[in-house]
């Protein structure tokens, strides 16, 4: 197995288990909008968040770079 295919399992791993001890229900304000939502849930949207923004950026570099 590829060192980074390793590092990717043992990083999801790792969130796995913190989502899994974080389910308490918190509520996120941000100006006029409030919303109240389990914190694993919270924590695996933020996740997936930065990692669509991570693959969309790299995606935009990789193009800048072909041109």
């Amino acid at each position: 197995m590829s060192f980074k295919l390793v590092l990717s399992l043992l990083i999801v791993v790792i969130a796995g288990i913190f989502i899994v001890q974080n389910t308490t229900v918190v509520e996120i304000r941000f100006l006029f909008w409030a919303v109240s939502m389990s914190r694993a849930l919270l924590i695996v949207v933020l996740l997936a968040t930065g990692a669509a923004l991570a693959w969309l950026l790299q995606g935009y570099l990789f193009l800048r770079r072909r041109q």
